[in-house]
């Protein structure tokens, strides 16, 4: 059995955020598991950085703004198999993936619809022919499109995965002739009057997952205006949810070679070193017994930036210390700037990417804060766990997949909970966290490493995909 991945990023290569994990992770546990896999994404600038390429072949494709001339690379990892990326600087050699400075790149249709174009034409190219192409977002959703009205055979399937139904991929109706497609093809992925590519991905493909099994349920009342056509393939058995795992290669404290102390649920005491270190480098005061509370986010409205700047003073009355990591929309930016410069010694606010950061902010907090107003998955949670950051979660999505309300009188549980988009229910939950941490720091630890001990790795989520691929492919 042959997958191809298609998809807009793939860590460590390209990664704006969860999408570019679970496509280098999931893959990765696959082969394990014996399934030929292979990825293909753009060639985006500083790729070379990061592995050695090869061209392996050259395809020439006619778009309906005329013919692109392209370059198949190939990389390949000792761990993570082959690699393919398409190589056409006027779309993919900038600064950004999708944008700059908080906009989209203007061309972005253009651009992801030749991905999905080469994904077909790859095959022929590089002699790698795929029994199925697994295609993420709206960015690969064409896949299945042009398989169905561009004239390619049609012994492929595709199985789509949607990582966040909040970005679909709509333009409007003029765009079309940049697809190439006849017609037909233009007329079946048009969704209130306007192109829509990730209605046309779950509308084509074979079958349709999502990255959780109550973000799969959730989507059917509020589909973000999808809801009718995902409730259909879900009616006939084609809509599945499973959760995304962690890729213990890369997040465990136990080997982690970002952060400053490693540390077990066995022998936990290196996370105070790591808090400590972490105090030092951003300026906040040196106090082991105050409860540091973290956040490692895409600054946007669906990660509930909302809840927490309206209540931001008063999650400081609580004698917390915050930090934040993380880059997006100008106003949280500098809210959150404004917020570290209030409150000097107490909080600090990292305004950028960094892979590095992310993994020391993990392993130095207490408690990770994810307060989300949806969240398809989330993996900071499951990462919180493995680092012994106690997450506070809203109860949405994969978060309510994963984190379970701490009960004092089982002792049972693995963080603490909030089911209303409400600023005081956030508060509430937050201070049970920071209550628990003071009044019984042994019971802190006994929970900070349950979470430590659960298995969320990727090998128990790869087996779920694999009776859907051979559904697909008819092999049992």
């Amino acid at each position: 059995m042959k997958i191809l991945f298609v998809a807009a990023e793939c860590a460590p290569f390209a990664k704006v955020g969860g999408l570019g994990d679970v496509v280098w992770a999931l893959a990765k546990a696959l082969r394990e598991l014996g399934v030929d896999v292979a990825r293909f994404i753009p060639k985006y600038r500083g790729v070379e950085d990061e592995i050695e390429l090869a061209e392996v072949g050259e395809l020439s494709i006619t778009m309906g703004g005329g013919p692109c001339h392209c370059r198949i690379l190939k990389g390949t990892h000792p761990k993570g198999g082959s690699i393919y990326f398409l190589d056409y600087p006027p779309y993919f050699d900038r600064a950004g993936i999708y944008g700059e400075r908080g906009e989209a790149y203007p061309d972005s249709l253009e651009r992801f619809a030749l991905l999905a174009r080469a994904a077909l034409e790859l095959p022929g190219a590089v002699g790698f022919a795929p029994d199925i192409f697994h295609i993420h977002d709206w960015h690969t959703s064409l896949v299945p499109v042009y398989l169905r009205f561009g004239g390619f055979p049609q012994s492929a399937k595709t199985l789509l995965t949607i990582h966040n139904l909040a970005h679909q991929g709509i333009y409007p109706p003029e765009r079309a002739a940049a697809l190439g497609l006849p017609e037909e093809g233009i007329s079946a992925i048009t969704y209130r009057g306007k192109l829509n590519l990730l209605y046309g991905g779950i509308r084509f493909a074979d079958l349709v997952t999502t990255v959780s099994p109550s973000y799969a349920r959730e989507i059917q009342e509020n589909g973000e205006g999808l809801e009718g056509i995902l409730r259909e393939r879900a009616a006939k058995g084609e809509l599945f949810g499973i959760l995304n795992g962690v890729d213990y290669e890369v997040w465990d404290p136990a080997t982690d070679p970002l952060i400053w102390a490693r540390y077990s649920a066995d022998d936990p005491a290196g996370k105070a070193a790591n808090k400590a270190r972490l105090q030092e480098e951003v300026g906040l005061d040196p106090e082991p017994d105050v409860p540091l509370v973290g956040m490692v986010s895409r600054l946007v409205e669906q990660k509930g930036f909302d809840l927490v700047m309206e209540s931001f003073e008063r999650m400081m009355s609580l004698g917390i210390q915050f930090v934040l990591l993380g880059t997006g929309k100008p106003a949280y930016e500098e809210f959150f700037r404004r917020a570290a410069a209030r409150h000097p010694g107490r909080a600090a606010a990292l305004i950028t990417f960094s892979e590095e950061w992310a993994h020391r902010i993990e392993a130095a907090c207490d408690i990770f804060l994810m307060p989300s107003k949806f969240e398809p998955c989330g993996l900071n949670q499951m990462y919180s766990l493995r680092y012994g950051a106690v997450p506070v979660v809203r109860a949405t999505g994969g978060l309510k997949d994963t984190v379970r309300e701490y009960d004092p009188r089982s002792d049972t549980g693995n963080g603490f909970v909030f089911e209303e988009y409400d600023a005081e229910a956030m508060l509430a939950a937050l201070k049970r966290a920071v209550d628990l941490y003071r009044r019984d720091p042994e019971a802190w630890v006994r929970l900070m490493v349950r979470g430590m001990r659960e298995d969320r790795s990727w090998a128990s989520s790869a087996r779920e995909y694999l009776p859907l691929y051979r559904r697909l492919t008819g092999a049992g």
